[in-house]
């Protein structure tokens, strides 16, 4: 059966200074002086520079402060600095546990969101849908969580839903919606309303849709698969009688898409089809897939594949996922993986448990190792138990330099 998502109240404190006075830049001449503040902010590392020690309180308010004006500029004129200071908060709520600061501006953040992703350009939207992830990363499954997604969830759906809005702002909704449905979502009925969002952008890809001149037509794929992971994220916190309906549903079309010119496409399905294949076998000991010869074969086929026209770095890619998924079909097998973080060690150990991991890894980026030692929320998912604590001893020597960064 799928691994049940821990539901727990969040505990993540950040220190918070007194607030100041930001003077906004509103002006339209201010974009430049903008633009360069917000860059400061564009490497989580700029979060934890080296250097000698310093009073973290007043960090923290210097910090606080910034995070500030970012919030005010979010509402700015231009839309560049606008952008930018999307950019700049994505930054900070990947690299910081920012839980009391954002306790108190959740509402505010929340409408400056939704008007980004209702009125904004293409990179504006995905950077604000970016930014939407991380605020339920960071508020966790609490019922803040829960009132931030009644308000943004109809607005991605929409944008997702769009098809005369930008490729790239539907994929960057379509994998909002599911990791934010994923985190906040208690309500059944609005879970299966996501996924079956979600389930009719992906399965265009069933009909393989061609162009007047019998081309397979890839203009949607990357939406496909965004919509594709983000429904398999879902499945896996579904009851198991819902599991059983949707693998009925989908094990023998997810096959079509492994011949998709597309790399990624392929993956996706196969991993897909590595998960379902586990969540079929945890739900019933006695499954049998009756077109198992024909699937092997195509698997084995992309496990070895030597097609010329394919580069090298794909056709080693593709060989090593799909050896992998090969595996998990025809032996049950999953090859376990270790994810190290600060002192403490994680395994990945089912296909469940990698995909979970990977979507949260594509937006938390290289934050991804500090919440996994500091986010409640992330250590419930994960199983790892409260916050390990160390002391400033312990810190100093686990710190890595900024050249080795």
């Amino acid at each position: 059966m799928p691994k049940p998502k821990k539901r727990g109240s969040n505990h993540q404190r950040g220190a918070g200074g007194q607030p100041r006075n930001v003077q906004p830049f509103s002006d339209e001449d201010a974009s430049i002086e903008t633009m360069s503040h917000c860059s400061g902010f564009s490497d989580p590392a700029s979060f934890t520079e080296d250097g000698p020690e310093v009073d973290e309180e007043a960090t923290q308010e210097d910090l606080e402060y910034k995070l500030k004006g970012f919030i005010d500029l979010t509402l700015d004129k231009s839309a560049k600095t606008r952008q930018a200071a999307l950019e700049s908060l994505k930054s900070a709520f990947s690299s910081k546990i920012l839980y009391e600061f954002i306790m108190e501006r959740r509402m505010t953040l929340t409408d400056s969101i939704e008007r980004c992703i209702k009125k904004g350009k293409s990179d504006e939207q995905c950077a604000a849908a970016g930014l939407a992830c991380l605020l339920c990363v960071q508020m966790g499954s609490g019922i803040e969580s829960e009132e931030i997604f009644k308000t943004l969830g109809p607005v991605l759906k929409k944008i997702v839903c769009d098809g005369t809005a930008s490729i790239q702002a539907r994929q960057a909704c379509a994998t909002c919606l599911g990791i934010c449905c994923f985190i906040v979502t208690d309500d059944i009925t609005e879970l299966y309303s996501t996924m079956e969002c979600l389930e009719n952008i992906f399965t265009k890809a069933y009909q393989r849709d061609r162009d007047t001149n019998g081309v397979p037509s890839t203009h949607n794929t990357v939406l496909h698969i965004s919509a594709l992971l983000a429904w398999t994220l879902l499945l896996t916190i579904c009851p198991m009688n819902e599991v059983k309906k949707k693998i009925e549903m989908h094990l023998h079309k997810l096959p079509s898409l492994l011949s998709c010119d597309d790399l990624n496409m392929r993956i996706a399905a196969g991993e897909t089809l590595a998960l379902l294949f586990e969540l079929a076998r945890e739900t019933d000991a006695d499954f049998f897939y009756e077109d198992m010869d024909l699937l092997t074969e195509k698997l084995r086929a992309l496990a070895t594949d030597g097609n010329k026209h394919r580069a090298k770095v794909d056709k080693r890619k593709q060989r090593s996922v799909f050896r992998d998924v090969l595996r998990a079909v025809e032996e049950r097998d999953f090859p376990t993986e270790m994810v190290k973080f600060g002192p403490e060690r994680m395994y990945i150990d089912c296909w469940v448990k990698k995909q979970t991991y990977e979507m949260f890894k594509e937006i938390l980026g290289s934050g991804m190792q500090y919440h996994l030692q500091s986010n409640d929320f992330l250590r419930n998912v994960f199983e790892l138990g409260p916050p390990v604590m160390l002391d400033a001893a312990t810190l100093k020597t686990m710190k890595i330099s900024r050249f080795e960064r």
